[in-house]
């Protein structure tokens, strides 16, 4: 499986498979070739896509401004822009979340 993220001049685009209406905001993990995240906001009037920014950048603890829609806005999946000077960074805080996720599934 490859990576659900990919690094350009910008920064790096991620790509998500996004679940409106969920119980909860969070990372759920892989699904496919993409990051699946789970959003209590409703697919409505760009409710989701305005949840799915600030819960990524919340997620890799960057400025909101720094993320950005670039595909998919009426679509469950999407390509995310985050602007950054320093991809490895952002990749770390993706590879560890998803460590973490992995480590909980396995201990539960």
């Amino acid at each position: 499986m490859s990576r659900p993220w990919r690094t350009n001049p910008h920064g790096v685009v991620l790509h998500i498979r996004l679940q409106p209406r969920a119980s909860q905001n969070r990372l759920v993990g892989l699904y496919a070739e993409a990051l699946k995240v789970a959003l209590t906001a409703p697919p409505v009037d760009g409710a989701a896509n305005a949840a799915l920014m600030a819960f990524i950048a919340q997620l890799l603890a960057v400025p909101r401004a720094t993320v950005s829609l670039q595909a998919g806005a009426k679509s469950r999946t999407k390509q995310v822009l985050v602007r950054t000077s320093t991809p490895t960074i952002v990749i770390h805080k993706l590879t560890e979340q998803l460590a973490r996720l992995d480590k909980k599934k396995r201990d539960d």
